[in-house]
């Protein structure tokens, strides 16, 4: 429980600072990030990639009285669901839009949420916590909601923040950058490893109550060291002796819910191969996983891969990488449709041009596809055997073409 007159002091600072809140650049989600009274806005993302700066940007255009409050405040600790009402009366008669950040923080929430929704309320509400979100709202406010995520930077916000060109040269500098807009102010590593520290402890081993807080942080620190790479929960358990490969599920899945991480599974017809098999694990961001980790220093080749992969996640859910006879990097469905057939390597030369090309082909065939991609850093060119075209094409083209 929290004093009303503590939230009332809280939500004067608070409603003082969101007012000095600079829009910040656009993003390219704003366009499927639309206020209604009819759905709840859910806009879930990684901590610092903007979730706040977005829902300010959409504060802006409501012509209603609107509200604003977040919930990660440390004056307003001990919130619990009784304190919406005092909260409430604080906001004031005739609040017409209802701005939330980190509502997940509160146990509950979803149920005053749903009280103002059947007020006919306009809401948009934040979170960093994909989980917790999604069982809340299967609960409450089932049909009631629209979801949107965010993450860092995009190459295209990269380059409309930087006021630099979108080309071959500006997409190597992203790889090293990464997309967080802070780091991207301040240039300092600590920043973002100060932000992998926030996460673990805050959303991770607080909130579950891990007792082995090491244990926790040496996986993440391993699996963020093994971007682009396969993993298996057997050989984590074995690796740090965990005691039983649901923990490490656990802990895999506590990761990915709190957007550090994201496991690709091999593709298969079979769900029980799909479960079974082998994953490959990417991290959030190019600069964040270079500031937490050694191993990418030269290694180009699984940061182009990353990016490729977060480009891709941004529009698809269902991704897959491929190996049957040969291996590709990526398949991408959506419904029952293969929307892209997909190889990342960062130059073709004669050394590896039978390995990239034969494993994109053997995809192909085993999808019956004619034509696929190889995305490369600099080159663009096609190559065409038998029935089938394969097209190498510049990253900085791809992003401006293929996804467009």
């Amino acid at each position: 429980m929290v004093l009303k007159t503590e939230l009332e002091k809280s939500y004067e600072v608070q409603q003082k600072n969101w007012k000095k809140k600079k829009f910040g650049l656009e993003r390219d989600q704003i366009e499927k990030a639309q206020l209604s009274s009819e759905l709840i806005l859910i806009i879930t993302g990684i901590r610092r990639c903007g979730k706040s700066t977005l829902m300010n940007q959409l504060a802006a255009k409501q012509e209603e009285k609107s509200v604003w409050f977040n919930f990660e405040d440390s004056r307003i600790f001990g919130f619990e669901l009784s304190d919406f009402s005092k909260l409430n009366a604080i906001f004031g008669e005739n609040t017409d839009s209802y701005f939330f950040d980190e509502i997940q923080n509160v146990a509950n929430w979803e149920v005053f949420i749903r009280e103002l929704h059947e007020q006919n309320k306009t809401i948009c509400i934040t979170g960093s916590n994909a989980s917790l979100l999604s069982k809340e709202l299967g609960t409450k406010l089932t049909g009631r909601n629209i979801q949107i995520e965010l993450f860092p930077f995009s190459f295209s916000e990269y380059c409309r923040f930087l006021k630099v060109g979108h080309n071959s040269n500006s997409f190597k500098k992203y790889l090293n950058d990464g997309g967080f807009p802070d780091y991207l102010k301040n240039r300092q590593k600590e920043y973002l490893q100060q932000l992998f520290k926030d996460i673990i402890y805050r959303d991770i081993i607080v909130r579950y109550g891990i007792r082995n807080a090491n244990l926790m942080v040496e996986i993440a620190l391993f699996l963020i060291s093994n971007s682009a790479k396969e993993y298996s929960l057997n050989s984590i358990k074995k690796a740090f002796g965990v005691g039983s490969a649901n923990s490490v599920a656990n802990y895999v899945q506590w990761l990915e819910d709190a957007y550090l991480l994201f496991s690709v599974p091999r593709f298969s017809w079979s769900l029980k191969s799909v479960a079974i098999n082998p994953k490959k694990v990417y991290t959030i961001d190019t600069g964040f996983a270079q500031a937490n980790s050694l191993s990418f220093t030269d290694d180009l080749g699984r940061l182009f891969e990353n990016a490729i992969f977060l480009e891709l996640r941004r529009m698809y859910k269902d991704i897959y990488y491929f190996r049957e006879q040969g291996e590709c990097d990526f398949i991408v469905k959506e419904g029952k449709e293969i929307k892209h057939i997909l190889q990342v390597c960062t130059e073709i030369n004669p050394d590896n041009l039978n390995r990239e090309v034969n494993g994109l082909e053997k995809a192909l065939a085993f999808f019956s596809k004619t034509e696929g991609h190889i995305i490369t850093l600099n080159q663009n060119d096609k190559i065409v055997k038998g029935n089938k075209v394969i097209h190498l094409i510049s990253a900085s083209n791809w992003l401006s073409n293929i996804l467009k």
